[in-house]
Parts: C-alpha cells; structure tokens; sequence
C-alpha cells in the first residue's frame, strides 16, 4: 500500500494498482465520494415545458445533432510513455480519474433509468441524449485509466454501488450544479493549461474545451426544465436551493483541498481555483436559481476553510483507537453540523431571473 501525504494535511488514500482496487475505490460511499441516485420517475412524468417550448425544444435539437460525437477520439499522444511520471503524481492523478468515471458514469446510469423508467416523451428523448454524452465521457476516462494498468469495472459497479434516493426537484438543483461546477472546472483547467503548456502532464486535459460543452449544455437542460416548471424555484424550495448551493460549493473546496498537491503539480493555486471556479458557477447559476451565495463575504470562505480542516482532523480520529479519539470525532462531527448551519445563515442575494434563460459557454 502507497501513502499519498498532502501538502496541506496527512491523509492518505489507499493504492490503485489493480482494476479490482480501483473498482474497489470507485464503489466506496463516503460524504466526499460522486454517488448514484434514484428518483421518483412517476413525479417527472408530470413535467410540463408548454411555458418555454421554443427554448426546450432548440436545446432538444442542439443534443440530437451530437456536436461531440467526432471529439471523444484519442490520437497518439496517448500511446506516449507516461513511466516517468512521479510516482506520487501518478497515483494523485488515477485519484484524479477514478473521481470522475464514477461522477460520469453515475451521470449516465441515472439519466438511463429516467428515459427507461418515464413515460413523458420529452423527459425520454432529452435525458436518452444525456445518457449517451456521460457514457462517452466515462468510456474515455476509463481508456486512460487502462493506460495506466487501471480499470473501473462499470457493470460491476452499478451493481455494488449503493443508490441514494432523491425526489426530483433535489436531482434537478444538485445535477444542474454539478454539471455547471463541472464547466466551470474544465474550463478553468483547460484555460490554465493554455497559459501554462509545460504543466500539461497527460494529454487528456486538451480535451476539455470541447468536453466541457457537453457539461454546459447538460446544465442548460436541467436549467429550462426548472424554468419550464417554475414550482421548482418557489416558495419553500428556495431554502432547499440554498442548501444545495452551500452543499456542493463546501463539498468541493473541502476535496480539492485534500488534493492540493495534485493542482499544484497542474500549476494551480488551489484556494485561486476554487474560488475562481465558485464564483463562475455562482453567476451561471443565476440563469435559474432565484437566491445566489454572497461570495464576496469573508465569512463564508473563513467557513469553508474551516469546514477544511475539521474534515482533516476527522481524519486524524479514525487513524486512532481508544474510546478517547472516538468522544472527539463525535464532537468534531458535531462541529461540522454547527458550521454548515452558520454557513446556512449567511445572507444571501435575491435574483431577477432572465426571460431568456439559455446561457452560451463563454468564459
């Protein structure tokens, strides 16, 4: 077993070295870890796009016409010798891509089971399109990972991860963000890399431009859909947005963070990355969410931060035994309940929300 010791805090992740471990690593349930979900398919059968059936029915027609189909082709670069990368690089970037086939792959199998499983024939032709992007992209990632004599299993895995069970609204606010937050990073990345060519360490980071469209438009339809069915976006369900916006921002920061040398070897700052990749999905999300996160506010990333290092001292506890290490974990998880609760707190910003809710990938 290999020992990655980040730069910021000592945890340690187990070895990949097998395509068995790695299937092992992706199918592991953990508050960090991508998940599977399920849903209630007879509540999205009720979906109802009549308020914006010309926008629905022109990003139908930009999924049908496959704009990537050509782009997921690997070409020899890929057959380079990638023996002399760092050990300790190497495992952080196989860390790096068993993430993301799971996150991708999950993609897919929950948009299959919702054309499979729905009866309303526009919820089945859009989420069939979806289902076919996020498959390509967890069949590209896992070619790479082969390269590397890793392989994620993915019929094995979508039996033995665990499904978590989500009514719909909260698949539409949590899948719009991730696949936004999921631009936003690419595109970060990709940017990065054009500034930076030398930091480039595999060449699967040139695809991000293109590939990181697909996660765009993927946003853009969950984005017409909760528009289409403003309910959504009413009421109560503002504080349910609320708490997925701080969700899946402290989320991310607290596991970019344990990688801090990952994005260091890729010539990133990772405190400058997240907050730039944040900020990003913050003014995107205004598209269709009617409260945003003041971002601005020290407090917030001071909560962040802190969240950071309680997850780190979490860690801590579980390398120990005793009934001792076991009393502070408890208090530190209770510590963390407390501060997500002040981050709930926070003020927030109330949004005038577009007419015209289709956005362009530009940044």
């Amino acid at each position: 077993m290999y020992q990655i010791t980040n730069e910021k805090a000592d945890i340690t992740e187990p070895v990949v070295a097998s395509a068995e471990e790695s299937t092992a690593v992706a199918a592991q349930d953990a508050a960090l870890n991508p998940r599977f979900y399920t849903t209630d398919f007879d509540e999205m059968n009720k979906l109802d796009f009549s308020l914006l059936r010309e926008q629905w029915d022109s990003l139908v027609a930009e999924f049908k016409s496959d704009p990537n189909r050509q782009h997921f082709k690997r070409t020899p670069e890929f057959d380079a010798d990638f023996s002399a990368m760092p050990p300790k690089l190497r495992q952080e970037f196989i860390d790096f891509l068993i993430s993301s086939v799971t996150a991708e792959f999950s993609g897919c199998i929950l948009y299959a089971e919702i054309k499979k499983r729905c009866k309303n024939p526009d919820v089945r032709e859009l989420f069939g399109y979806m289902s076919r992007d996020e498959g390509r992209h967890a069949g590209f990632i896992n070619h790479t990972l082969n390269d590397f004599d890793v392989r994620v299993d993915l019929s094995f895995l979508t039996r033995a991860k665990k499904y978590t069970f989500f009514k719909p609204k909260f698949i539409y606010y949590a899948t719009y963000l991730s696949e936004k937050i999921g631009y936003a990073r690419y595109i970060t990345i990709y940017r990065n890399f054009e500034k930076q060519p030398d930091k480039r360490f595999h060449p699967i980071f040139k695809w991000f431009d293109n590939w990181c469209n697909d996660e765009f438009r993927h946003g853009e339809a969950f984005a017409v859909l909760m528009r289409a069915n403003p309910e959504t976006l009413e009421g109560y369900n503002k504080l349910i947005i609320r708490f997925f916006l701080l969700a899946v921002f402290c989320t991310m920061y607290v596991r970019d963070h344990l990688r801090a040398p990952f994005f260091a070897n890729m010539g990133l700052d990772v405190d400058d990355f997240d907050r730039r990749v944040i900020k990003l999905t913050s003014l995107i999300s205004k598209q269709v969410f009617p409260v945003s996160i003041d971002l601005e506010s020290p407090k917030i990333w001071a909560l962040f931060e802190k969240m950071y290092q309680l997850t780190v001292a979490i860690s801590e506890t579980e390398k120990m035994g005793g009934i001792g290490a076991a009393l502070r974990r408890i208090g530190l998880q209770a510590t963390v309940a407390v501060t997500f609760v002040r981050l709930f707190l926070q003020p927030v910003e109330q949004n005038v929300l577009p007419a015209n809710v289709r956005l362009e990938p530009v940044w």
